[in-house]
């Protein structure tokens, strides 16, 4: 077949396009993939450094803001995290409504997070990915503050210093943790040990995201969003109600906590 010269110009520039093209999609990597996986691995690997001594800090205010202090970049990388899990799984959704084959790597995270957040579902579509959206969000930064220094005790409790347990969470296998010197006759359970502090903070804010008990703060938690309202502890703590025993004198505390030690958490206005 002959062409003209307009058509030789024109049919150079398709093959330049088509180069170009293949090139972006056989060549060239997916720097949104790799930018993401990066950035998510760095939280991951967040070093909070030495846990400082808390119960040797005699001066009050000094303690309050140095427990803040050390827990925030942890707790701030955590709902980061949380945070790319959301996106990914939206966008997911978004591939679905347009009728786009999900790659190997997305089934893969999908997967992995199904795991993670405990999450039972057989076959993949939008109306069973859509629930999953209640598990997969941030908690308030103050309120994991708050929660952390209530059931620590600022950091002083012995399940604290000994095993690194900032939230008071049990295990309920023989050896898997600390027994508690006032524990119930007839009680088995444990309080957890972690191997860092960070530990705790991952394992406290993944129960909140996936235990039956917290439905509750789930519920809350979606409900404001859906009302596009931000999270903030002061909304969200009335989900804890099943946290303690104490139920609804619990949830005063942590409000009258929330309150008094509003100064030393100002630097967490953004994430309240």
């Amino acid at each position: 077949m002959k062409i003209g010269n307009i058509g030789q110009v024109t049919f150079a520039i398709g093959l330049a396009i088509f180069a170009l093209l293949a090139m972006r999609l056989f060549i060239i990597p997916d720097t949104t993939t790799v930018s993401l996986q990066s950035s998510t691995d760095q939280f991951n690997h967040i070093d909070l450094g030495d846990m400082p001594m808390f119960a040797e800090i005699d001066h009050i205010p000094t303690k309050k803001q140095t427990f803040f202090d050390y827990f925030r970049p942890a707790i701030e990388a955590q709902n980061h995290i949380i945070n790319q899990d959301r996106q990914f799984l939206i966008s997911v959704i978004e591939q679905i409504d347009n009728g786009l084959e999900l790659s190997k790597s997305d089934n893969e995270r999908l997967n992995s997070i199904f795991e993670k957040y405990q999450y039972d579902v057989k076959l993949v579509t939008r109306n069973t990915l859509t629930p999953l959206l209640k598990r997969i969000d941030i908690i308030p930064v103050n309120m994991v503050l708050i929660q952390a220094a209530n059931e620590s005790g600022w950091g002083s409790s012995r399940f604290a210093v000994e095993g690194f347990n900032f939230f008071g969470q049990w295990c309920f296998s023989e050896g898997c943790g600390l027994v508690p010197l006032n524990r119930d006759n007839g009680k088995t359970h444990e309080v957890a040990v972690f191997d860092s502090p960070k530990d705790s903070i991952v394992a406290y804010m993944n129960n909140l995201n996936t235990h039956p008990a917290y439905r509750l703060f789930r519920s809350i938690r979606a409900d404001l969003r859906g009302q596009n309202v931000k999270l903030t502890a002061d909304k969200l703590v009335y989900g804890l109600i099943n946290y303690s025993e104490r139920k609804d004198e619990y949830i005063d505390e942590l409000l009258e906590m929330l309150k008094h030690n509003k100064s030393y958490l100002q630097g967490n206005n953004a994430n309240a």
